[in-house]
């Protein structure tokens, strides 16, 4: 199974732009990157640190304000949060004074809306975590954590799922294991996926297709296409089809450093910065 193509992009990404106003001056994050992503597609992004990834992830959410060009979900513009795009970030963010449960009921409390609890408690059971809706997030572990992070984005079951490198300060083991849970969710009830990460192997096995980021400003330089049948297994990793892609992939974003001149990252710049 591969992500569809309708021929209408779900998320379509038009001349977006990306400027930073910063102490030192204008920053340009991103310039003009245009991009469209299916319906039920699992798009990764990646490329070198400061090539604007998570810039142009959190434009994408609504989180950021483009410059210039925009963002659409299904046609409409997004211009800011929207209940059909779900986001998990490179932490996973719960309130350390509520329990597992009532971390994830913050965003129906938010919206004003009470969460489909069959659907939650699905989720939670499928991710390993049933039962430990009254632990606190001091009494889990950081992989523990980030699955609870993926049900919270999951449990008002937007259209959309955007991953911010969210798996990468997990331990190997670990991070093979949420690659897996992801794949099965989406399996069972395929979402339109984008992925930050800066794994091309983790982008090789979870996604249709991978978006290459030039350095900054961050621009779309590739995309590759990935045509592994699902479900796909461990095993896939070491064959040769798999190492050549990444070396492709790899060797790309090589060269393209070593013909820019070394500047400071932007990956991390939050919406504070605007």
């Amino acid at each position: 199974m591969t992500g569809g193509n309708s021929g209408h992009p779900k998320l379509r990404v038009k001349g977006a732009t990306k400027v930073y106003q910063t102490r030192s001056g204008d920053l340009l994050a991103i310039d003009r990157c245009s991009l469209d992503i299916q319906e039920r597609e699992i798009v990764s992004i990646v490329g070198p640190s400061g090539s604007g990834k998570t810039t142009l992830l959190w434009c994408m959410s609504g989180l950021h304000h483009l410059t210039a060009g925009e963002v659409l979900l299904d046609g409409k513009p997004v211009n800011g949060p929207t209940r059909q795009i779900g986001m998990v970030f490179q932490e996973a963010n719960l309130l350390p004074w509520r329990d597992l449960d009532a971390n994830i009921n913050f965003p129906f409390e938010i919206m004003g809306t009470k969460p489909d609890r069959v659907w939650v408690d699905e989720l939670l059971n499928r991710v390993g975590l049933e039962g430990f809706g009254g632990k606190f997030p001091r009494e889990l572990s950081g992989g523990m954590q980030q699955r609870a992070a993926l049900v919270r984005a999951l449990s008002y079951k937007p259209s959309v799922l955007l991953m911010d490198e969210p798996f990468g300060a997990l331990d190997a083991f670990t991070r093979e294991e949420m690659n897996r849970l992801v794949e099965e969710i989406w399996l069972d009830r395929p979402t339109t996926i984008v992925l930050i990460t800066h794994s091309i192997e983790e982008a090789i096995f979870l996604s249709d297709r991978i978006v290459v980021m030039s350095p900054r400003p961050g621009r779309v330089a590739s995309i590759h296409k990935v045509d592994f049948q699902r479900p796909r297994s461990i095993e896939i990793m070491a064959t040769k089809e798999v190492f050549d892609l990444t070396n492709t992939i790899k060797m790309e974003i090589i060269k393209m450093q070593q013909r820019q001149p070394a500047k400071p990252a932007t990956d991390a710049i939050q919406p504070a910065a605007e």
